[in-house]
């Protein structure tokens, strides 16, 4: 492992997240090299504690520790104080002059309800760097609405283009909402921590999973822009508009994805060993592909169904460079070779939960690579560290906190 000072070595983040996008922001700025304090309020913290897997071994069942919480929140420390006691309050006030971030994402109001507005945080520290993360923004006509990642996903026209032609929309089965809103987030504090060196100056950065879900429509936008109505991305199912040459189709038993782009369907009709295709009417031009799409489907579907695996059949297409991928479950994706090698499946060793595999970093730096012994805080497990280190406070001064009910922990670690 390298000795040198991680990228963000030596900043400290003061963590009131919760759930996925937050944490996500905060995992990375952690995994970076940052001190990472999570603030969790009383009685469970971060609500992903009780979510996911939990320890099978009977002395552990009734731990504040979970593979969902490992994953989003391994990396920092954890502080447990009830939010409700005004010296709690005035704990995280104190330490706000000694941290450069403070990361969130209540619901707009919520900061400024607990007295932590960013108002009043650069009263105390005007340097700092604030950055909130909500469903819909700090301000807009649905910036007080309840949300989370679906909800933003609807509102940003992206539930609409999910699902079959005929059908409902659906729902994706993943946060890639809150997730890519987390990455962006740690991007943008990045960025605002080279600013403020640059300059002095902090900032308040305004996230929202909405934003984030519109910044994924890759075409659509200025189509809609330029022709109004007229235009209506609609869902495509397995087979896009743009023709069959780009869609999922069965084989083998599992599917397969081909995305052949105009310029490569010389391509897919030598690999379809069909070269009267080329010449046919109906798709002599990406047009006219388009347009008897159903057509090519039917003949496209056909052919693979001559294959027995759908291995055999991607190994035909590769030959002739279309580009293709099997369908992969997650089981079956975290079993590829591919994956493993570059750690996108990282297993890690975890003293509770044992090995277990949580997602890498989406992106790999040569100066400090992913880790694989990595530490989840148990709730409030950090207490005494932080107080002493980052407060200088005494022994006495942390028990009596304890005997007050500003201070909780896990009971599992035993007595404070």
């Amino acid at each position: 492992m390298s000795n040198k000072p991680r990228m963000l070595e030596g900043y400290r983040v003061l963590d009131f997240t919760q759930f996925v996008a937050g944490p996500v922001c905060t995992s990375v700025l952690a995994e970076m090299g940052a001190e990472v304090i999570k603030v969790e309020m009383a009685p469970g913290g971060d609500r992903t504690r009780g979510a996911g897997l939990k320890p099978l071994e009977e002395k552990q069942k009734h731990t504040t520790h979970s593979s969902y919480y490992l994953q989003h929140n391994h990396s920092k420390l954890s502080v447990a104080l009830d939010m409700k006691k005004p010296a709690a309050r005035q704990l995280v006030m104190t330490m706000v002059p000694k941290v450069d971030v403070v990361v969130e994402n209540f619901a707009p109001g919520v900061m400024k309800r607990m007295g932590f507005a960013y108002e009043d945080l650069i009263r105390v520290n005007p340097k700092i760097i604030m950055c909130s993360i909500s469903m819909a923004g700090q301000t807009g006509p649905l910036s007080t609405r309840a949300g989370y990642d679906y909800i933003g996903q609807a509102y940003a026209g992206v539930t609409d283009g999910v699902g079959e032609k005929d059908r409902a929309p659906s729902m994706t089965t993943m946060a890639i909402g809150d997730v890519s809103t987390g990455v962006a987030s740690a991007m943008a504090v990045g960025f605002a921590i080279i600013h403020r060196d640059r300059t002095g100056e902090g900032q308040h950065l305004d996230a929202s999973l909405l934003d984030t879900y519109f910044h994924m429509h890759e075409a659509n936008v200025p189509m809609v822009a330029l022709r109004g109505d007229k235009f209506q991305p609609t869902r495509a199912g397995s087979i896009p508009p743009t023709g069959a040459t780009a869609g999922i189709y069965p084989c083998g038993g599992g599917y397969v994805f081909i995305c052949a782009v105009p310029h490569q369907w010389p391509q897919v009709v030598k690999a379809l060993g069909m070269p009267e295709l080329a010449k046919d009417p109906r798709f002599v031009s990406a047009r006219l592909r388009a347009r008897n799409s159903a057509d090519l489907e039917a003949i496209i579907k056909n052919w693979f169904a001559g294959f027995e695996t759908r291995e055999d059949a991607i190994a035909v297409l590769e030959r002739e460079r279309v580009p293709c991928a099997p369908v992969l479950t997650l089981n079956e994706a975290m079993r590829h070779p591919h994956l493993k090698e570059r750690k996108t499946v990282r297993w890690i060793e975890d003293p509770i939960l044992g090995k277990v595999a949580i997602p890498g970093l989406p992106v790999k730096f040569s100066a400090w690579p992913d880790r694989t012994e990595v530490r989840s805080a148990r709730l409030g497990e950090d207490n005494e560290k932080i107080l002493h280190e980052v407060l200088g406070m005494k022994d006495e001064q942390i028990g009596q906190l304890y005997a007050d009910g500003v201070l909780m922990r896990d009971p599992m670690l035993g007595p404070a």
